[in-house]
């Protein structure tokens, strides 16, 4: 009976929502759910899922994998060192909510990115992989409007405040990091719309069903679905029309400049270049670098030169041709499956 007592459904509801203050703006409550008529959100509901289901549908038709990668299998510290970093983050604010009676709070999608983050961190590499990953590129405007636009007025414990800037400047880390390590962690090309749309799709449907019920049922402001933020700068009965025009500009937008600026630091800015491309393992040997090169059509130097390699772990003296022994370590050519036992 004790334990029944304790783990009972009404105290469960508790936990997840006990605790949002609707006194504070934007936080929830009646005043907030019933800030738009029940025929304007069903109506805004309806077209926003036909128009998602559009997007996700052409999407998912145009959508294409590297046909192979080239990648080592060896661990490396600093992706073990950062997905220590980025769980103990997570974990303390799983803490907050808990400490605050506020979990349901950790539906909203910068909290569900960074566990997709903490899962790229630890999975072995798989096609599974390489499809999350690119997915959850298109969900950094999270990360990024919460900088932008903070809202802090009711996280009121010590510092949870810090730990909300700290959770979202880590959402945007992650995925350079990813991206410096190459092999499956890699994205299409900057032209092609197929993966950023579809993307777009899947975070549409996730806000107006998911979402948006849940915040119902409860009178919980669930990323602002209920009612506008007190920052929002379209603060209005129509911020939901204008949140779905600018962030279905806001994600592709997002997305594509911060693969163009990581590309720009990682394989052409002297001081922080470590490879050539975004596909090439960071850990090859110069030799496994020059010849990924010239499958994925890159222009290769001579083959009587050898340059030394730009990654401080892979940083050796060369001979004068090229040789496959140079290689620190075999690289794997995947064809898309995971087949390999780790």
């Amino acid at each position: 009976m004790a334990w029944g007592g304790r783990y009972s459904l009404e105290n469960m509801l508790d936990w997840c929502a006990g605790g949002v203050d609707p006194s504070i703006p934007g936080n929830g409550g009646p005043s907030c759910a019933g800030f738009l008529s029940v025929h304007r959100r069903l109506c805004e509901t309806l077209l926003g899922c036909a128009i998602s289901m559009l997007y996700f549908y052409w999407g998912y038709s145009y959508i294409t994998y590297p046909s192979s990668y080239k990648f080592v299998r060896k661990d490396r510290g600093g992706k073990r060192a950062l997905l220590v970093l980025v769980s103990l983050v997570f974990g303390v604010e799983i803490g907050f909510k808990f400490a605050t009676k506020q979990l349901i709070y950790l539906l909203n999608p910068c909290h569900v990115t960074t566990a997709i983050q903490i899962y790229l961190l630890g999975a072995p590499p798989s096609r599974v992989v390489t499809t999350v990953f690119r997915v959850h590129l298109n969900f950094l405007n999270g990360a990024v409007l919460a900088l932008i636009f903070p809202v802090t007025n009711s996280r009121l414990l010590p510092f949870e405040v810090e730990l909300y800037w700290i959770q979202h400047i880590m959402m945007l880390v992650t995925p350079y990091y990813l991206l410096r390590l190459g092999g499956v962690y890699t994205v299409e090309s900057v032209r092609d719309m197929s993966w950023t749309v579809m993307s777009l799709g899947i975070l549409l449907l996730y806000h107006f069903l998911p979402l948006q019920m849940i915040g119902v049922a409860a009178e919980v402001n669930l990323n602002n679905m209920l009612c506008p933020a007190i920052s929002d700068p379209f603060y209005g009965p129509n911020y939901r029309v204008a949140a779905f025009l600018h962030q279905s500009l806001c994600v592709p937008l997002i997305s594509k400049t911060f693969c163009i600026i990581a590309n720009f630091f990682i394989t052409k800015f002297p001081p922080t270049k470590v490879k050539d491309s975004l596909e090439t393992d960071v850990t090859m040997s110069w030799y496994d670098q020059y010849i990924a090169a010239g499958q994925n059509g890159t222009p290769r130097a001579p083959l009587s030169y050898a340059p030394p390699s730009i990654h401080r772990r892979t940083r050796m003296s060369t001979p004068p041709f090229p040789t496959p022994s140079s290689s620190t370590s075999p690289p794997v050519q995947w064809n898309g499956h995971h087949n390999h036992q780790d």
